[in-house]
């Protein structure tokens, strides 16, 4: 036997499995579009996107122990670069909300440190429509009224964030 060839323990192999099952469980959790867009085998692919179809149950967990099969015969690179940007973009999704919701509660508040923040981050916003949404969403906020003026200040700055 070959001694430039290492064996993996049986722990390993079991380790290295359990990953790609992991993987596989990942790109489950995946929206159909983003599945579609992965670069994977195509058997891979259709056994992903019925899984999405499965309810919790043993017929889920038995398609993703299969989902773990079929990774082993797939390049797994790939799959982990793909699922790695899509959860980036996630994250950066998730911060931008978090800093668009401070911003507009600051606004709402009354703070101007924000309105001159948000001026020097988006040099398209309009100062006067600012104040005005920032002010209305007060009111409404102080008047105990639905909080669509607040929502509308949001999507405003959403609009911003776009750009």
């Amino acid at each position: 036997m070959d001694d430039s060839v290492e064996q993996k323990s049986k722990s390993q192999v079991k380790r290295e499995m359990l990953a790609l099952q992991a993987l596989g469980e990942q790109l489950v959790d995946l929206s159909p579009n983003q599945i579609r867009k992965t670069e994977m085998p195509q058997d891979l692919r259709e056994a992903v996107l019925f899984a999405k179809t499965l309810k919790k149950s043993e017929a889920l967990r038995r398609q993703m122990q299969y989902i773990g099969t079929l990774m082993r015969d797939a390049d797994p690179e790939p799959i982990r670069k793909a699922v790695a940007k899509i959860s980036r973009g996630r994250w950066q999704d998730i911060q931008l909300f978090q800093e668009l919701e401070q911003w507009r509660k600051g606004l709402i508040d009354g703070n101007d440190e924000f309105l001159g923040d948000i001026v020097n981050h988006f040099p398209d916003a309009d100062r006067k429509r600012l104040r005005r949404l920032a002010l209305n969403a007060r009111k409404g906020r102080d008047g105990n009224k639905s909080p669509q003026a607040a929502r509308a200040l949001f999507r405003y700055l959403r609009e911003l964030s776009k750009t």
